[in-house]
């Protein structure tokens, strides 16, 4: 049988409230006193049920964060940053995966509520500014991560994405490519139609035209496919530089083009990728990138929602980090042969 706060005060010699003040407030009780009940709870193995503790206080100390695929390693980066800052408040964070499914959001969504979370961090799949609205106003605070909100009543942390597309597409042309080809998807991802906006941007203001080649997810295999569907083209209506929406299709498209022999990164097609993860520089052809401070957007978010929690508007409600080219051998420009 457990161990119930009964027990630890008839052994401690105490009354229920005194073991209660040592567990919550023990400022308020003699060290002597302390030093009794913390004796009993060890002698006797209580444990104490932080659940209906929570369920008392009607809310939980634990944080939600959902996700788009936790197969990133960028939003794992995220998930640490988070985690790192929440300990500081004694707080946890949980992390849920909605692997870029709407349905799937809206049930973790529902789930959270539920359990009456601390606050949720959230990196919707599309426009989920109803649902997060109402959860809102039923007490538990929102945070848009790694994505910049337009609404000014919520909170949000993310990365200039229209200009990470842009100077990664500029990056490209300034190697002199000129035949460039973005690859990734779905736009209904607002990060995607950022990122794939500010590289129209800028081909455009170099006078050509951004092509587009869509994928079915962010994913290393949606990469692969995307890398076979180039490589049957004839070598002269190839793209000669490829912006991949993110690290993992860039990985994918690098595989199915280097596997052949008969394409040559960056000699052929040159290749960026998008969020700098760690396997981008252990690529066999270290592949630039265009890094966002993923620790630091996770980080924040919850300083956000540290203020939101308090009871006011946040004193920066909506932070936009600006993005950084990271320039390695898959862009190397035209005619180097360093």
């Amino acid at each position: 049988m457990a161990v119930s706060v009964r027990d630890v005060a008839d052994d401690a010699g105490v009354s229920v409230g005194t073991v209660s003040n040592v567990l919550n407030r023990p400022g308020k009780v003699s060290p002597d006193t302390v030093a009794r009940v913390q004796a009993s709870i060890e002698r006797l193995g209580f444990v104490r049920n932080d659940a209906a503790r929570q369920l008392r206080a009607g809310r939980s100390r634990t944080i939600g964060l959902v996700v788009l695929d936790l197969r990133n390693p960028f939003f794992t980066e995220v998930a640490r940053g988070a985690e790192e800052r929440a300990g500081e408040h004694g707080l946890s964070v949980l992390v849920a995966n909605s692997d870029e499914k709407q349905e799937r959001e809206t049930l973790l969504l529902d789930l959270f509520e539920e359990q009456r979370m601390f606050g949720v961090l959230v990196t919707p799949v599309a426009e989920s500014m109803a649902r997060l609205a109402r959860m809102r106003d039923h007490g538990i605070p929102t945070v848009l991560v790694d994505r910049e909100s337009h609404d000014p009543t919520f909170a949000s942390v993310a990365v200039d994405d229209h200009e990470g597309g842009r100077i990664a597409a500029a990056h490209l042309l300034e190697t002199g490519r000129r035949r460039i080809a973005f690859v990734g998807g779905p736009v209904s991802i607002r990060q995607v139609s950022d990122r794939l906006a500010g590289a129209q941007s800028a081909v455009a203001a170099a006078g050509g035209a951004l092509e587009f080649l869509g994928t079915d997810a962010l994913t290393v295999d949606e990469g692969r496919r995307a890398g076979r569907r180039i490589l049957e083209r004839d070598a002269a209506v190839r793209p000669d530089a490829i912006f991949a929406a993110n690290d993992l299709i860039a990985l994918g498209v690098l595989q199915s083009l280097v596997m052949t022999g008969s394409v040559h990164v960056p000699d052929d097609i040159a290749l960026i990728g998008y969020d700098d993860i760690d396997f981008s520089a252990a690529a066999v052809i270290p592949l630039s990138s265009v890094r966002q401070p993923a620790t630091l957007i996770g980080s924040t978010a919850v300083d956000l929602l540290l203020e939101l929690q308090s009871g006011g508007a946040p004193s920066r409600g909506h932070i936009v980090f600006r993005p950084e080219l990271v320039v390695r051998d898959s862009t190397r420009p035209v005619g180097d042969t360093s």
